[in-house]
């Protein structure tokens, strides 16, 4: 018995030939990685505002609240301090609950504090609240985020994602320090805090939706391997932080970054506008001038990642650190007003400069598997410098009434960072399988 179907109910032969033929899953048009970035980026750009607002506000909260500009700088440390805490903190958060809920919880963290400081009263909220509270918001999206994005998302093409992520940050400063200077002037520094508040919470929905923990959640890879090849391992070392403590190597880098940070983000980031206030100029010209940075700091940055790949570490960072040096002794040197352009320009070029020489050197030593590690303690010690110089520079103002002495030993220090280059060591570590 012929049990053929009839010839209408067969299927036709192309299909057996697709079917044969048929090619492996295909990525996507667009990668959603990039997608990822967008967001990423939008948040770093967020927390980098955020976190220059103490600077600009300064002044005015001194006027407001009637406090000593030692008070309202020993806040300002303890939210830099907090920053820098942040780093371990977010990684360690984001490798159990993954980037977008800790991400969400950060920004209701930056929402809170800045919408909470419009009510500050007394010297504990300040200290609580635009202190501890924006440190740890503005700290948990602000320091691992790009880097555990750009691990997690890409094999190829880490560096460009990164530059974006600086460039990110860079740009917060860029926008954000002559916008919150007119605000203030417009409408207050309570005001202001709210605004950058409401921006921290309805960032939070686009966070939520756009953001993935990881790319297998959209059926992908990360760039650079084909769809069913395996990521390589990008977890550190069990115990690797037992083992830095114990380097030289790591305390000459934390030393170093220390000073990045105090001489950086500490001393210039928080004084800068009331130095140049002091100076006879508006607080508009000052803000000008740290935006100016900001536009030279992507500059910069970009060009030393260049140079890491070409020249040794050590020498670009012995000669950053002596530049920083002898910027910082000129500076009181330099008459108010367009001199304080050059300035500008050439710190800016300089300001966080440091930090692809110091992460390759992290990277030569410890291992590529273990930079988020090592380099979230490196870099906490920069915000501790940070928090010391910020906190400090304000004592030195209100007993000596004036920024001098702060500045001369910023400057010995940068020149002293200088110096302990040479003792770091290259790659003594044999590359291994999470390299």
């Amino acid at each position: 018995m012929d049990m053929t179907p009839p010839l209408d109910d067969q299927p036709p032969a192309d299909v057996f030939q697709h079917k044969l033929a048929a090619p492996g899953p295909v990525r996507p048009p667009l990668f959603y990685g990039w997608v990822v970035v967008a967001a990423a980026a939008l948040v770093i750009l967020l927390a980098a505002g955020a976190r220059s607002a103490p600077g600009v506000f300064l002044l005015p909260m001194q006027q407001d609240l009637g406090v000593s500009r030692t008070t309202l700088s020993l806040a300002a440390s303890l939210g830099l301090i907090m920053f820098g805490l942040g780093g371990p903190l977010s990684g360690t958060l984001m490798d159990r609950f993954g980037p977008r809920r800790v991400t969400a919880a950060g920004l209701l963290v930056i929402a809170a504090s800045f919408v909470g400081s419009a009510f500050i009263s007394s010297v504990w909220q300040l200290h609580l609240v635009w202190g501890v509270l924006s440190g740890l918001g503005t700290g948990i999206v602000g320091s691992v985020l790009g880097a555990t994005i750009a691990n997690r998302w890409f094999v190829t093409q880490r560096g460009l994602v990164m530059g974006i992520f600086g460039a990110a940050s860079s740009a917060g400063q860029l926008i954000f320090l002559p916008v919150l200077t007119a605000m203030v002037g417009s409408l207050g520094w309570r005001e202001s805090v709210v605004v950058i508040g409401g921006l921290a919470l309805v960032s939070v929905l686009p966070a939520a939706l756009l953001l993935r923990d990881r790319p297998a959640e959209v059926s992908t890879q990360p760039l650079g391997l084909e769809l069913g090849d395996t990521a390589p391992s990008v977890l550190p070392e069990p115990g690797i932080m037992r083992r830095a403590v114990r380097s030289r190597q790591f305390w000459l880098l934390a030393t170093t970054f220390f000073v990045c940070g105090a001489t950086s983000n500490g001393l210039i980031g928080m004084h800068f506008i009331a130095y140049c206030t002091e100076a006879g100029l508006t607080a508009g010209y000052a803000a000008g001038m740290l935006a100016l940075m900001g536009a030279f700091n992507f500059v910069g940055t970009i060009a030393s990642g260049w140079l890491t790949d070409r020249y040794d570490p050590r020498l670009l960072l012995g000669g950053y650190y002596a530049f920083r040096g002898l910027s910082l002794a000129l500076l009181l040197f330099i008459p108010p007003g367009v001199g304080l352009v050059a300035f500008a320009v050439l710190f800016g070029l300089d300001y966080i400069a440091t930090v692809p020489p110091t992460t390759a050197l992290v990277a030569d030593k410890f291992g590529r598997g273990n930079v988020g590690t090592v380099y979230g303690w490196v870099f906490c010690a920069h915000m501790i410098g940070a928090a010391l110089a910020a906190w400090l520079g304000g004592v030195a103002r209100d007993a000596l009434g004036s920024y001098g002495a702060a500045f001369i030993v910023s400057a010995v220090l940068s020149i002293a960072a200088a110096g302990l280059t040479p003792g770091m060591g290259r790659q003594t570590r044999p590359a291994t399988a999470g390299d």
